[in-house]
């Protein structure tokens, strides 16, 4: 399952891949095709794994405009 979002920092897209008990989220950002990873429990809602690697998008690319 896939989806794009529009974010504060422009669009993103989210990738949900089952395996196992787990899911894998992938976050893409559109603008610059940065692309971060979390794993999370089957359990969790897809708003909190949509969170955890936008979270994780947002810090990465923090850290590559400081570079």
């Amino acid at each position: 399952m896939s989806g794009r979002e529009s974010t504060n920092i422009g669009k993103v897209y989210f990738e949900f891949i089952k395996i196992g008990g787990h899911v894998r989220v992938s976050a893409i950002h559109e603008e610059t095709g940065i692309e971060t990873m979390a794993i999370a429990p089957i359990q969790a809602t897809q708003q909190h794994m949509k969170q955890l690697a936008l979270g994780k998008l947002k810090r990465k690319l923090e850290q590559l405009s400081k570079q």
